[in-house]
């Protein structure tokens, strides 16, 4: 199991340490996106009005739109993933019908192809028949 992190991070200018088993970096960024989400609730209008408790719940507002939108986005990369891997799988079990009508083809192919030789074997051995025959006529 990983080891327990405790990091030093700035939110709103003040120190925290965040604990957790994730990286140091894992822990600035996230510090770094409240820090960001606290910035564009600055921005809103009437926001210098608005008392600490509204100006909370506006930033969990932003999180957990932020939040919606990422597992929407997982949601659908998942589907996504279900979705090629049992296109992958229809071509897989295609490529291995498409293997075996080749491997049966092929079969057929050399089938012909001895046949073929036969063919011409007994084709030259008539042959042979006839001028054979035709020497025996005219002697």
């Amino acid at each position: 199991m990983n080891k327990k992190n405790d990091t030093q991070v700035i939110i709103l200018n003040k120190p925290y340490t965040l604990s957790g088993f994730e990286s140091d970096e894992y822990l600035q960024r996230i510090a770094y996106m409240i820090n960001s989400m606290y910035e564009e609730v600055k921005k809103l209008e009437g926001y210098r009005s608005m008392d600490m408790e509204t100006k909370h719940v506006l930033i969990d507002i932003n999180l957990a739109d932020e939040y919606c939108k990422i597992k929407n986005r997982n949601d659908e990369y998942k589907t996504d993933l279900e979705k090629h891997a049992e296109e992958i799988g229809n071509l897989r079990r295609e490529i291995l019908e498409l293997k075996s009508k080749l491997d049966s083809y092929s079969k057929e192919k050399d089938a012909l192809k001895e046949k073929i030789i036969e063919e011409q074997k007994k084709i030259v051995k008539l042959e042979t028949e006839l001028t054979a025959e035709k020497k025996n006529k005219k002697t």
